[in-house]
């Protein structure tokens, strides 16, 4: 048995994707979230788990809580978050766990899959900005996830390696998977929606670039 996790923000403007604005305004920016949420939720409703988290800052809606089992955030800073969210999933179950977050919608169920932990004892999909996309334990009930994860610095542009450090710090056997590019940037944002062009992201960004974005937005080529 296996399980994905999904941690997020509700899209609220002025609340997400704020390095979109300018040139974006924040409804706009909120609506490229809310598009890349909806893929990553499509994405892991594709792949075949048995429980799918999503870990939510804000509030749920309707669908989210028909398809997945949303659960609240914990206060603090985002390592104390993402510890708490794996120990929710190892509550529910023993065997692996894969989190991810909302800023690549262009991941699929079979990269989902293939990430998850198999023979070793973690997985970790770096960004090409510094972070990281995905992490993942085989047996998150029996590691000690505060030791991997707490005093991690997040948000660097070195937040990646210092994770992959503490992992094998701790004498895991971890496996890296295909680095991704996080959506933060409008040039990020460009990139990734021309890789996914059919996407609700790819769409509602060309949309928004080509009708309702002040001047200049897409232009950073």
């Amino acid at each position: 048995m296996s399980t994905l996790i999904v941690i997020a923000k509700t899209p609220v403007p002025g609340r997400v994707k704020t390095r979109l604005t300018p040139p974006f305004t924040p409804p706009q920016a909120a609506a490229l979230a809310e598009a890349a949420l909806e893929d990553t939720l499509r994405a892991v409703l594709e792949t075949d788990v048995e429980h799918r988290l999503l870990v939510l800052d804000g509030a749920p809606r309707a669908p989210w809580q028909r398809d997945f089992t949303v659960l609240p955030q914990v206060p603090g800073t985002l390592d104390r978050r993402l510890a708490a969210a794996f120990a929710q999933a190892a509550l529910r179950d023993p065997g692996p766990v894969l989190l991810v977050g909302m800023d690549t919608p262009q991941i699929t169920a079979g990269l989902l899959r293939s990430c998850l932990p198999g023979a070793e004892d973690a997985t970790l999909g770096l960004a090409d900005d510094g972070g990281f996309w995905c992490l993942g334990f085989r047996k998150p009930r029996s590691q000690d996830l505060q030791a991997h994860l707490l005093g991690v610095p997040m948000s660097t542009d070195h937040t990646g390696r210092d994770q992959l450090g503490r992992l094998r710090a701790g004498g895991l056997r971890v496996r890296l998977v295909p680095t991704l590019r996080d959506v933060d940037t409008v040039e990020d944002a460009e990139h990734v929606a021309a890789l996914v062009p059919r996407s609700r992201f790819g769409v509602r960004f060309r949309t928004l670039r080509r009708f309702d974005a002040p001047a200049g937005a897409g232009s950073h080529r």
